[in-house]
């Protein structure tokens, strides 16, 4: 797995980190012997756990500090969560899906992993504004937009990484804040579950037509 992302990857403690977490604990059982491949795998509610190398250019893209605060938006399994943790101060990780965050809270402590707040999403606000503001936000589900919400809980020289497209399709993007403007780059196409809720996609809205 390492050496499907290796040439992809700038900081070498994300691939330290990557090493150190199991990647099977965050999968169910039965997909045990495939965790180690790179690709994503199911992992219930319609979700599913991202292939190392999107988990690694998203990390990587975050250039997370020991002393940083981050905010995930999609907790699903926790294997993500876990790497950031491994690099990051601490982590809040915000699932719409209670039986997802029930699961990845008992992954992450089978990993060892203590620096990390789960939280349920709202239904009213995207990202979890009581802990803002965050160095550093990723979002593991796809948003046709940059989110106003989002942005405004990122710090000063603070890194959003977040697919942007249609249901469908994205592109990763990253922004990084400076006063009131956000520098935009591009990293690449994608594709990931869509982003549901406020400044995202509304639930149950049907592929066809997308934008």
């Amino acid at each position: 797995m390492i050496a499907a992302i290796r040439e992809d990857v700038y900081d070498p403690r994300v691939l330290d980190a990557m090493r150190a977490v199991r990647r099977d604990l965050f999968v169910p059982e039965e997909l045990h012997a495939e965790s180690w491949e790179n690709r994503p795998l199911p992992i219930g509610a319609g979700q599913t756990i991202s292939q190392p190398l999107i988990v690694a250019v998203m990390t990587d893209a975050l250039a997370l500090s020991p002393h940083d605060h981050v905010l995930e938006i999609g907790t699903g399994s926790g294997y993500q969560t876990a790497i950031l943790a491994r690099l990051a101060r601490d982590v809040v990780s915000v699932e719409r899906h209670q039986a997802l965050t029930a699961t990845a809270a008992r992954n992450l402590a089978a990993a060892g992993i203590t620096n990390v707040r789960l939280e349920p999403a709202s239904p009213e606000v995207l990202g979890f504004p009581e802990a803002a503001p965050y160095d550093a936000i990723i979002v593991t589900a796809g948003a046709p937009a940059l989110p106003p919400a989002l942005l405004d809980q990122l710090a000063e020289g603070g890194r959003l990484v977040i697919p942007i497209g249609s249901r469908a399709q994205q592109v990763l993007t990253i922004a990084t804040r400076h006063g009131d403007r956000f520098d935009r780059r591009s990293l690449g196409p994608c594709r990931f579950v869509p982003l549901i809720g406020p400044d995202a996609w509304p639930d149950g809205e049907p592929r066809n037509g997308d934008a």
